[in-house]
C-alpha cells in the first residue's frame, strides 16, 4: 500500500469537509483519557446538530467517570462513512482498531507536533492545549449549538490535558475558552473533583507498590516508576486506571524527568515521559519509536523490564547530555 499523502487543512477547510459528507465513524486513542472522549463527543454532538449520522469507536472499555458526557452513539453500518481520529497522533495508538482502520482516515483533528501525518487531511495546531481547544473554535466555525452537555466534554479535554490548568500548554486562548464554557451549565467543580480528587482503594494500593518499588538515577534528576503485570492483578487496576500514575513523578522536586513503564504484555511495556525544561519529551520518546509532547510524551517497547529500563534510561541520559543540565558543580 503505497503511503498517504497528507494535506494540512485550516479550521475553515475541515469545516466545509464536514458539511460536505453524512456518514462519519469518530476514533479515539487506545486508553482514552478526557482530551480523546472529549473531543470525538464533542464532534459527535456538533455532527448530530448538523443532521449528520457518527459514532465514536474506541478500541477500549470506556471508563465511567465519562459516563456525564460519554454516552452511546450512532452505530454505522456505512462501509463508506468519512473516517476521523481526534487526538491519534500515529494509527498504532488506534489499539485494536487499526487492523480496521489502518489508511483510512480521512481526516485527524490533533495537537501533537510528532503526528506521523497518517490521515488524508490533518487540522493540527500543535500550540493547543488540548484538541478539545480546536474541537471548540472547530464547532463555533460550523455555527452549530454547544449545549451543556457539549461543553462538558469539551471543559473535560482541556483540563484533563492542562492538568487542571497547571501545565505549560496551558496559554490566554485556554483560560479564554474555559471562561466561555463556563457560561454553560457544566459543574466544572464536579468535573474537575471525578478527573482529579477520585481515586479507589485499590488505586492507592497500586500506587504505594509503585512508590515502594521507585528508582532514581542520575543525581536524583530523573524517577523510573515501574507498573508491572503482577501490580496489576494483586489490586485490579489497568488500563485507564494507570492514567494518574504518571503524574506522581511531576510532584517529585529536583526531577526533571519522571519515567512511567507500565507493562501491557508478557514482553510489552507503554512508556509515559514528563519532563521539565530543558528535557524534551517529545524528542527522547522519537528516539524509542514514539512521540508526543516536548513536556509528555509515551512509546511502546518490546523486552524484559530490564531491557526496556536500559533503554529508557539511556535515551533520557542523553537528551540531559545534550542539554547540558549538570553544572559543573554536579559533575
Amino acid at each position: 500500500m503505497s503511503k498517504t499523502i497528507c494535506r494540512e487543512i485550516n479550521l475553515a477547510e475541515t469545516a466545509k469537509f464536514l458539511k460536505k459528507h453524512e456518514d462519519y465513524i469518530i476514533l479515539t486513542h487506545a486508553s482514552p483519557d478526557g482530551d480523546t472522549l472529549g473531543s470525538a463527543y464533542a464532534l459527535y454532538y456538533g455532527l448530530k446538530e448538523m443532521g449528520k449520522v457518527a459514532q465514536v469507536l474506541c478500541s477500549d472499555l470506556i471508563p465511567s467517570k465519562y459516563s456525564y458526557f460519554a454516552t452511546k452513539t450512532d452505530h454505522i453500518t456505512n462501509n463508506d462513512a468519512v473516517v476521523i481520529a481526534v487526538d491519534v497522533a500515529d494509527e498504532k495508538l488506534l489499539g485494536a482498531l487499526e487492523d480496521n482502520f489502518k489508511g483510512k482516515v480521512k481526516l485527524c483533528i490533533d495537537h501533537h507536533i510528532s503526528n506521523t501525518r497518517y490521515a488524508e487531511n490533518l487540522l493540527l495546531d500543535s500550540n493547543a492545549s488540548a484538541v478539545c481547544e480546536i474541537m471548540y473554535e472547530l464547532l463555533k466555525k460550523l455555527k452549530v449549538n454547544i449545549n451543556d452537555v457539549t461543553a462538558k466534554a469539551l471543559y473535560t479535554g482541556i483540563a484533563t490535558d492542562t492538568g487542571c490548568f497547571k501545565y505549560s500548554n496551558v496559554t490566554a486562548k485556554t483560560h479564554l475558552i474555559a471562561s466561555e464554557l463556563f457560561e454553560y451549565n457544566i459543574d466544572a467543580a464536579e468535573i474537575n473533583r471525578l478527573m482529579f480528587d477520585t481515586k479507589s482503594k485499590n488505586l492507592l494500593q497500586l500506587e504505594r507498590m509503585v512508590l515502594d518499588t521507585a528508582e532514581y538515577h542520575f543525581d536524583d534528576k530523573c524517577i523510573l516508576l515501574t507498573v508491572t503485570d503482577k501490580m496489576q492483578e494483586v489490586t485490579g487496576c489497568s488500563g485507564t486506571d494507570l492514567e494518574g500514575i504518571s503524574i506522581i513523578s511531576r510532584s517529585v522536586e529536583g526531577v526533571l524527568a519522571g519515567i512511567t513503564i507500565k507493562q501491557t504484555g508478557d514482553n510489552t511495556f507503554k512508556l509515559s515521559l514528563r519532563t521539565f525544561p530543558p528535557l524534551d519529551a517529545s524528542a527522547i520518546c522519537k528516539t524509542l519509536g514514539g512521540g508526543g509532547h516536548k513536556a509528555a510524551a509515551g512509546a511502546t517497547l518490546e523486552g524484559t523490564l530490564s531491557e526496556v529500563k536500559e533503554k529508557i534510561l539511556a535515551a533520557v541520559k542523553d537528551n540531559m547530555e545534550k542539554t547540558n543540565v549538570w553544572s559543573s558543580a554536579d559533575k
